[in-house]
C-alpha cells in the first residue's frame, strides 16, 4: 500500500467492499496532475491461485478502452488525417449505399450514430464481429439520438486502422504510448484481477471478459485493453489539463476540450466525444463533483471521473464482476463522494 495523505473516508470505502463487491482494487487520486493518493489492496481471486495486488498490477479495463480508441481517433484528426464531421464511408465502402452512409467519427464517439448498442455473443460465434457490427442495421437515424454502442466503437475502431494502415495494437503503441495494452502475455495473466465465473469460459483471468472483444482475439474498439490505475490517469491527464489551462501534449488543447464538452444530449448521461459528461446527481461520480465532471464506466468494475473545476481526477480499478452482475453504482458514488470528502476545496 502507498498513501500520500491521509484519506480514511477512501479507505473505509474501499475496505468495506473488500471479499463483497470486489477481490481486488487500486485507487488513484490525482490533483493538478500530481498524485496525491493511491491504494492497493485484495488479491487477484480468492483461491488458492490467487496473488496480491500492487499499484500497478494491471486490470482489465472493459470500456475504459473506448477513451483510449477516442483518443488514437482525435490523433488522427490533429494530424490532418481524419475529419470529425466527413462521413466515413469513404473509408468504410461498406457503408456507402445505405442507411449508415452519413455516419461519421463524431457521432460513433458521441454515440449518435444509431448503431444498435451491441449483440448476444450466440449471435457471433460463426461471424466475423466487425463485419457484424458494420452491417447490422441502425436503431436510429445517424444524429438522431443516443444510443450506448459497442458497436459503434468496434466501427471507430475499424475506420481508424482503415486510415492510419496500422492495427489497433501497432496504433496505440505509436500514438499513445502507455502501459494499457491488449492480449497480456501468458506471464502476466496470473497477475491480472480475475472477473467472472462464465459457463462458456470458466473463471475469466487475464484474457479479456467481454465476449465480443473475446471473439475479435481480444482486440476491439469498444473492449480489451488491460491497463494500471496510472495508464487510466495518464491518459485523463491530456483531457484534464487542457480543461484547466495546464501544459498538454498527445493532442491539440482545444480538441481535447471539445472532447469533453456536451456534443450530445440525455437525460441519463450526457457525451462528449468518448466521454461521458455529469448530467445528474444520480451518475457514478456522485453528488459531489461538479456538473462539468467527464468520466467513464467499465463493466468489470472499473471507473474514472475528473473535475475541471477542482482540477482532479480519480481512478478505481476494481474486479466487481467476480461476485456476479450486481450494479457497481452504489459503490462507485461513495468512493467519489470519499474523494470530494478528502480532497474537494
Amino acid at each position: 500500500m502507498k498513501s500520500l495523505e491521509r484519506a480514511e473516508a477512501i479507505d473505509d470505502v474501499l475496505v468495506g467492499g473488500l471479499e463483497r463487491r470486489f477481490t481486488a482494487a487500486v485507487a488513484r487520486v490525482e490533483r493538478g496532475g500530481h498524485l496525491v493518493y493511491e491504494r492497493a489492496l485484495g488479491r487477484t481471486r480468492l483461491d488458492a491461485p490467487g496473488r496480491p495486488i500492487y499499484v500497478d498490477t494491471r486490470f482489465d479495463l472493459a470500456s475504459l478502452t473506448k477513451l483510449f480508441v477516442t483518443t488514437l481517433a482525435l490523433d488522427l484528426v490533429a494530424r490532418g488525417m481524419a475529419d470529425l464531421d466527413v462521413p466515413l464511408a469513404a473509408h468504410i465502402p461498406e457503408w456507402r449505399e445505405d442507411e449508415h452512409a452519413t455516419i461519421t467519427m463524431r457521432m460513433l464517439l458521441a454515440h449518435t450514430s444509431g448503431m444498435d448498442s451491441g449483440a448476444d455473443y450466440r449471435l457471433l460465434l460463426d461471424a466475423r464481429v466487425s463485419d457484424f457490427a458494420l452491417r447490422r442495421p441502425l436503431v436510429a437515424r445517424p444524429g438522431e439520438r443516443v444510443v450506448y454502442s459497442d458497436l459503434g466503437l468496434i466501427a471507430a475502431g475499424v475506420a481508424i486502422e482503415r486510415i492510419s494502415g496500422r492495427s489497433l495494437p501497432a496504433a496505440l503503441a505509436e500514438s499513445l504510448p502507455s502501459g494499457a495494452g491488449f492480449n497480456p502475455r501468458s506471464l502476466e495473466r496470473a497477475t491480472i484481477p480475475a472477473t467472472e465465473e462464465d459457463g462458456w469460459r470458466g473463471r475469466v483471468q487475464g484474457s479479456v471478459h467481454d465476449e465480443k472483444s473475446h471473439l475479435m482475439q481480444g482486440v476491439s474498439g469498444h473492449a480489451g485493453l488491460f491497463g494500471s490505475a496510472a495508464d487510466v490517469a495518464r491518459l485523463t491527464e491530456i483531457y484534464l489539463a487542457a480543461a484547466c489551462g495546464r501544459n498538454t501534449e498527445v493532442l491539440p488543447p482545444a480538441l481535447a476540450r471539445d472532447a469533453i464538452t456536451c456534443a450530445a444530449d440525455d437525460p441519463v448521461l450526457r457525451r462528449g466525444l468518448g466521454w461521458a459528461l455529469k448530467t445528474t446527481d444520480e451518475n457514478s461520480c456522485g453528488a459531489r463533483f461538479s456538473q462539468r465532471s467527464f468520466g467513464h464506466t467499465g463493466f468489470t468494475g472499473t471507473c474514472v471521473w475528473a473535475d475541471p473545476e477542482r482540477d482532479l481526477q480519480a481512478v478505481l480499478l476494481t474486479n466487481a464482476v467476480y461476485f456476479g452482475r450486481e450494479d457497481s453504482r452504489p459503490l462507485r458514488a461513495a468512493f467519489y463522494d470519499a474523494v470530494i470528502e478528502t480532497f474537494g476545496v
